[in-house]
């Protein structure tokens, strides 16, 4: 079976929209969908496992405690386990999609 992860895309969205796409032993890959969403003021992503993501259509900006990064499609970043960050802004006329691809052992 195909799927298109720019397909069926919702237009207004109260919260990010995450969809797991596979989950194995030591990985998980997910599509993000935004639409204008940025983290919580003060909220840091604190995660167990590596993330690797990828912006396919849209743009985002991601803040880390020591840089911002701001990616637009095919712009991907690895971000080590525990290594806060946080999404300062997403694109506010049309959606973000993203992958991500948690991997690694918890720690």
């Amino acid at each position: 079976m195909t799927i298109n992860l720019l397909a069926d895309l919702p237009r207004h969205l109260p919260d990010e929209l995450f969809t797991t796409l596979l989950e194995a032993a030591n990985v998980r890959i997910e599509r993000i969908v935004s639409h204008g969403h940025a983290s919580p003021l003060g909220f840091w992503y604190d995660q167990d496992r590596h993330e690797w993501v990828v912006v396919l259509k849209g743009a985002a900006r991601l803040r880390f405690e020591d840089e911002t990064v701001e990616m637009k499609p095919g712009d991907f970043v690895n971000i080590p386990a525990h290594k806060k960050h946080r999404v300062e802004w997403t694109t506010p006329d049309e959606p973000t999609v993203w992958v991500a691809i948690h991997y690694g052992d918890r720690q």
